[in-house]
């Protein structure tokens, strides 16, 4: 298949509609390619979104998913859908290649497009592209933080706006189908399992993560408290002078960014790195200030360096970002209490690294594991837990762990699932809580058993807390 523009009467299946199937689709037809979008769903949204494609002359078919259109010379996938589908599987006998919108964004680039900085890991990615954008946008650079987060790439590549750079995310998804992507320069954050469902085991999961190194001109940051993300920076075919640089919450070594003091520092992009290292902000300047929000900064640091981009900027950017909803917020103070939404952390990892950032926590979990384990959690927490708190399907497993590594641990087990059981379960967190504990939602599932999705669940755990408050108090 050709690059670039040559799609000038090419037979394109798009397989799904959505946030990234519509975008490629349109892309597609504005090229002059021949679309047929194929999605397994047909309900309200779907048939919605199919009307608008085929005003445009795009044809669209929904209920099957399965089928290859007779005639299609490529499909371009949306991330979610499985390398298992059966629509691959028609595809590979028929010896047509499948690509994801992250790669076909990529082919669809000019000749003097922005370079990409590019993130992944499995939790803070978004978090760490956001600080990354905050930072180019400080040094006076034209960017766009795009790519997983939401912000369509064929909006950024097929755009009027030029931009110098983009701070791309992306998930394992979105990296599994871009074989061909070539960033300036990428981070891996860190690896813990997560999506194997998906992926089929965690070393494919890595696999995929880890494609986001090859290729890269610049820099191959990754974690040097993870020796994963190390050995996916060895094996990588990378050009020719491309370094690796660790970042690390310890004094760095050379070629490593770190922390001295409560000082963020470089000894990876300085003159002379063996003797000194460059300032580059406070860790005050890293809002929230957390552990692993520290070591998304330095690793977001860590790639503006790459960049060119000067110490005073990482500060500026590190002091204007403010981080999405959702990711330890802290939602208000009641009876000396701090009530916390880390609703986005849906997975084991992310749920301990927020359990970290505090002593004593009442903390409410549960929901759709995905094949999680959570006795490395709860042995982790277990000497910082004051009570918890329980909902969603598979809120079981937590309870046996916690049965199993912290039997002294208050436990409150929930079995509703109607709109009132976040307000039952902050309730339960109140009556666990004493003065100067956090109840903290870090719920280390997915939420779609109860919830629309991690906003809603967050949200609705913010309405509880406020809805408690007395008129006088301070909301945060």
């Amino acid at each position: 298949m050709t690059t670039g523009g040559g799609y000038e009467g090419v037979r394109v299946t798009v397989a799904g509609l959505g946030v990234s199937g519509v975008p490629a689709a349109r892309a597609l037809h504005s090229l002059g390619a021949r679309v047929t979008v194929v999605n397994g769903v047909a309900g309200e949204r779907q048939q919605a979104e199919a009307a608008e494609l085929e005003a445009l002359g795009v044809t669209v078919r929904l209920g099957d998913g399965d089928t290859l259109p007779e005639g299609t010379e490529l499909v371009v996938t949306s991330p979610g859908w499985k390398p298992s589908s059966p629509l691959f599987a028609a595809a590979r006998q028929a010896g047509v290649e499948v690509i994801g919108d992250v790669e076909l964004a990529w082919r669809l680039r000019g000749p003097d497009a922005a370079p990409w900085l590019a993130v992944t890991g499995t939790n803070g990615k978004t978090t760490t592209t956001r600080m990354l954008a905050a930072i180019l946008t400080a040094a006076g650079l034209r960017t766009a933080a795009v790519g997983n987060i939401g912000v369509s790439l064929f909006d950024v590549v097929l755009g009027e706006e030029r931009y110098d750079v983009l701070a791309v995310e992306l998930s394992s998804y979105q990296l599994h189908w871009a074989p061909g992507i070539r960033p300036h320069s990428a981070a891996v954050l860190n690896l813990a399992p997560d999506h194997l469902d998906w992926h089929g085991s965690m070393a494919e999961y890595t696999a995929d993560k880890g494609r986001i190194y090859h290729g890269n001109k610049v820099a191959c940051v990754y974690n040097a408290a993870d020796p994963e993300t190390e050995r996916l920076v060895e094996e990588a075919d990378v050009e020719e002078g491309c370094r690796a640089i660790g970042f690390t919450l310890d004094a760095p070594r050379m070629s490593e960014l770190g922390v001295v003091d409560g000082l963020l520092v470089d000894r990876a992009f300085v003159e002379d790195r063996r003797n000194s290292a460059q300032e580059l902000a406070e860790t005050a300047d890293v809002q929230p200030l957390a552990p692993h929000n520290v070591a998304n900064a330095l690793a977001a640091a860590a790639l503006a360096r790459a960049y060119g981009v000067p110490a005073g900027a990482v500060r500026e950017g590190l002091r204007a970002f403010r981080p999405d909803a959702h990711r330890i917020a802290e939602v208000a103070v009641l009876d000396g209490v701090t009530y916390v939404d880390d609703s986005k952390a849906t997975n084991t990892h992310a749920a301990q690294a927020s359990l970290t950032a505090y002593e004593g926590v009442v903390w409410i979990a549960g929901g759709l594991a995905k094949g999680a384990d959570f006795d490395g959690l709860v042995a982790a927490a277990a000497g910082r837990l004051r009570g918890a708190v329980l909902l969603g399907a598979d809120r079981a497993l937590i309870r046996e762990a916690l049965a199993r590594h912290a039997p002294e641990v208050p436990v409150v087990d929930l079995e509703r699932t109607d709109t009132g059981a976040m307000s039952a379960a902050v309730a339960a967190a109140r009556q666990l809580a004493e003065q100067g504990d956090t109840v903290l939602l870090a719920p280390a599932c997915a939420s779609m058993d109860m919830f629309t999705n991690y906003n809603q669940r967050g949200d609705l755990f913010a309405d509880a807390v406020r809805a408690a408050l007395p008129d006088t108090a301070a909301h945060s």
